[in-house]
């Protein structure tokens, strides 16, 4: 498992602390979504590739047949 980094800023709040809670906020959020897209193309490309290089394969010329394509030999 991934270790989670914490984004508080070090030091005295001062007279910007909202200003740095809002900006904390968005970088929250576009972290939070970033991990989201990256797990979700990771699924996509793992089920995927395989599916990709049949339907390739298929469209190529000579048109092979399936087990063509899936025979080792």
């Amino acid at each position: 498992m991934a270790a989670k980094t914490s984004l508080k800023g070090k030091g005295k709040a001062g007279k910007g602390s909202k200003g740095s809670e809002e900006g904390s906020s968005a970088a929250k959020c576009v972290k939070e979504w970033s991990t989201w897209a990256m797990k979700k193309a990771k699924v996509i490309t793992h089920y995927g590739f395989i599916p990709l290089i049949i339907v390739i394969g298929m469209n190529s010329e000579p048109k092979p047949q399936l087990y063509q394509l899936l025979s080792p030999v």
